[in-house]
């Protein structure tokens, strides 16, 4: 899954690495930024986390319990 934000210059990946199948922390979010150097968040142009199947279900939750909380209705 890809998810694209601040106007397109930050894009999220989020996909089980196969390739890091042996390992507990498999799933991983990668963060691209395609924007000029002064406005970059990351000093790379690409970071990724590896998350476990339990860290990313806590990220999950935790993004879904700001959802609930958030004064935007959520696309559902």
């Amino acid at each position: 899954m890809s998810i694209r934000l601040l106007e397109n210059t930050l894009k999220v990946n989020i996909y089980y690495d196969e390739n890091d199948c042996a390992y507990d922390d498999n799933i991983c979010v990668s963060i691209v930024e395609d924007c000029p150097e002064e406005e970059k968040i990351f000093r790379a142009d690409e970071t990724n986390l590896y998350l476990t199947p339990e860290q990313a279900i806590q990220l999950m939750q935790a993004l879904k319990a700001a959802t609930s909380e958030s004064k935007l209705p959520a696309n559902t």
